[in-house]
């Protein structure tokens, strides 16, 4: 490709890297960058969740989202997934 010096002006992974230089879609399935994706959550997971929220958002003085993660069912979530899936909702 003539023009992959072009690619080298902006910082990237080290997946991103190793497709360039082996090849495109060189990387399997679960390798590189989709080793760091977060799981998806199930439709049973975002029911627990909006019924957690529902029970501790009338909460004074309270945390909720450390609430919530103190009654989650899935160990493993942060609470930066929490809150970001809340928002999605």
């Amino acid at each position: 490709n003539k023009k992959a010096f072009v690619e080298l002006l902006f910082w990237k992974s080290p997946a991103t890297v190793y497709e360039m230089t082996k090849g495109y879609s060189s990387l399997q399935e679960g390798e590189g960058a989709a080793l760091s994706r977060v799981p998806s959550w199930t439709p049973q997971q975002e029911q627990e969740l909006r019924e957690l929220y529902w029970k501790y958002k009338e909460v004074e003085g309270g945390d909720i989202i450390a609430a919530i993660l103190a009654h989650l069912p899935m160990p493993g979530r942060t609470r930066r997934q929490v809150v970001k899936q809340l928002v999605r909702m």
